[in-house]
């Protein structure tokens, strides 16, 4: 079974890449303890289950994740050519890596937007990125600022496409406002559901773009958090995943995928399995009453 693919954005004037429906989530590559040939094998394992996308930001892993994948890419360069890499920018992490940094906050001025991108290419060892996302909203985002920003990275080769992570249906709009964006990667789960009902999801249909989802999996939390709402979502998931024999964690993100927005769904972990529990969700249709009980599950009370 292979992931399939779809465009990023469906709009005319907006057209945006095409990713795999499953997208390889790599914020964690540093505690995964594999040595360059085993990422590598890694990342050849993905690539046969169809996932050509993968995701990483300049932050993770302590400043330390893209250049261990790049680390891994540079023993089979060829591998470029069937990939498509993602990465953020926008937030400064204090850190033994970064002394000069005495205070966490963003910064999304056009000086750091460009460094940013600029030290990824050298970390991720790429002549260019398909998609860069500005991290995390910021109060001080000066929106014509960053569409220069853009601008010149977009005229110079280093970035194709441009998107944003985290941010709201207005502060999309904003930005989106100075220069074209092809996605909003955002956190959504079946004990987060919050983007179903602040209007992040209908700007995404609206708008003919499909969203990108970190943390399907609520971040581990699915499995091991006993919270009233975590027993009753695992319980519903379970029935469910029992009845169509597939695993409650490709049951979970079946969940996400079947919104009309047209998700893509990151995955979190090194191992191989989970990432093809992740493949099979691209192949299950819930019923509405299967996804419902879901929903229900979480919210703690019936529709209306």
């Amino acid at each position: 079974m292979q992931t399939p693919r779809l465009s990023l954005s469906r709009a005319p004037s907006v057209p945006g890449p095409e990713f795999s429906r499953i997208v390889l989530g790599l914020w964690r590559l540093g505690s995964w303890n594999m040595s360059p040939q085993q990422r590598l094998a890694f990342l050849q394992q993905s690539l046969e289950l169809g996932i050509t996308t993968t995701d990483h930001a300049d932050i993770y892993g302590d400043y330390q994740a893209e250049a261990l994948f790049g680390e891994a890419l540079t023993l089979q360069p060829s591998l470029r050519d069937k990939i498509e890499i993602v990465s953020k920018c926008g937030i400064k992490l204090v850190s033994p890596g970064r002394p000069a940094h005495t205070v966490q906050h963003y910064d999304t001025s056009r000086a750091h937007i460009i460094a940013s991108a600029e030290r990824s290419l050298l970390n991720l060892r790429t002549a260019y990125l398909d998609l860069l996302l500005i991290h995390r909203p910021d109060p001080l985002m000066d929106a014509d600022e960053i569409a220069e920003a853009f601008t010149s990275l977009q005229q110079s080769g280093k970035v194709k496409y441009f998107g944003v992570s985290n941010f709201t249906p207005s502060q999309f709009e904003l930005l989106a406002s100075r220069f074209p964006l092809v996605t909003n990667q955002v956190e959504l789960s079946v004990l987060h559901m919050a983007p179903l009902k602040d209007g992040t999801l209908d700007q995404c249909q609206r708008l003919g773009m499909s969203p990108m989802i970190w943390s399907a999996l609520a971040g581990g939390r699915l499995f091991n958090e006993q919270t009233e709402q975590a027993v009753r979502v695992r319980k519903a998931l379970e029935t469910i995943a029992a009845e169509l024999e597939v695993s409650v964690s490709t049951v979970a993100i079946a969940w996400i995928l079947q919104h009309p927005s047209r998700p893509l769904a990151l995955t979190g972990s090194g191992r191989l399995e989970a990432v093809r529990e992740a493949v099979a969700a691209t192949a299950i249709t819930l019923s509405r009453e299967q996804w419902f009980s879901i929903w229900i599950a979480s919210a703690g009370h019936n529709v209306a």
